[in-house]
């Protein structure tokens, strides 16, 4: 089922996808027809759902959603909400990053069938980037090329931060965010002056009032599972993409995975002026534009 709306020349579409007893929410952006367009499927991170990530409004800067930007450049675009988040179902038990994958999948496979394409690209963000590097492992003939956007380092400071709470993520299946607490991602280590506060308010606002109950799933496999990745066995033409401030992606631990990706359509790019949040930080349109090219690119 799809309900349409319009939003200016950008035309919006709910859709289910169903994974076994998952049901998975996903949201489509496009302009005039999905038919006979180029296809992106974006993979959201370990707090919000898709729309939130990848689609926010913020009525100071019109031009910041993602989605937006790449439906006005020809894309048909799809974001999902993997279990756990959003409007998708919610175990009542941890699920794991295979897990997570596993809906990517199921989504992957409704996008193709109702487009009627053989592959599709694919943008993870963050823990996006672990079960879509997962997927992109499994199935290399769904995928036409691949943006790993923020990939988690081992080492680096936002995950060692989170090694202190395991015995919360282990103990407790869900946890509750306050809006306030949505703010903190965006200051990690990015300087205030490179902040939107207009968008951080608004990105808090649809977080708390989407992740009710946010999951601690990913986090459980972030401290415990890490690296989950293989770059030999992400074949696909791959671009990693992170922030100047990110804190959890930089090159020393990145550059490495990159130098190993087989596939030599690849890149590897650094936005100035934008950390972990780098879609809603002052160097959003960089980021938008490195991705709209990379999806573009004639190989």
């Amino acid at each position: 089922m799809a309900e349409k709306n319009n939003s200016g020349s950008v035309q919006s579409a709910e859709h289910w996808v169903q994974n076994g007893d998952i049901r998975i929410y996903v949201w489509e952006k496009f302009t005039v027809s999905p038919k006979n367009k180029p296809v992106i499927v974006l993979a959201h991170g370990s707090a919000t759902a898709g729309k939130e990530s990848f689609d926010l409004r913020v009525p100071s800067k019109p031009d910041i959603s993602l989605m937006d930007v790449l439906a006005k450049q020809g894309f048909d675009v799809f974001a999902l909400d993997i279990r756990g988040f959003g409007r998708s179902t919610h175990p009542e038990q941890h699920f794991t990053t295979e897990d997570a994958a596993s809906d990517l999948n199921a989504t992957v496979d409704f996008v193709m069938k109702s487009r009627n394409i053989p592959k599709v690209g694919l943008l993870g963000w963050s823990y996006g980037t672990q079960y879509s590097g997962l997927f992109v492992m499994a199935h290399p003939e769904k995928v036409d090329r691949y943006v790993s956007y923020a990939q988690m380092g081992i080492d680096s400071i936002d995950i060692g931060k989170r090694r202190a709470n395991l015995k919360t993520y282990q103990d407790k299946v869900y946890i509750q965010i306050p809006e306030a607490g949505w703010h903190g991602r965006f200051y990690s280590l990015t300087p205030k002056e490179d902040n939107f506060p207009e968008a951080v308010d608004a990105y808090a606002k649809s977080a708390a009032a989407i992740e009710v109950n946010t999951a601690t799933s990913p986090q459980l496999d972030l401290v415990t599972k890490l690296p989950m990745l293989n770059p030999t066995q992400i074949i696909v033409p791959t671009m990693i993409i992170h922030g100047q401030y990110d804190d959890v992606a930089d090159t020393k631990q990145l550059m490495p995975f990159f130098e190993q990706l087989p596939n030599a359509n690849k890149r590897y790019v650094v936005v100035p002026n934008a950390g972990h949040m780098m879609m809603y930080q002052r160097g959003y349109s960089i980021f938008q534009q490195a991705v709209a090219d990379y999806f573009k690119e004639q190989f």
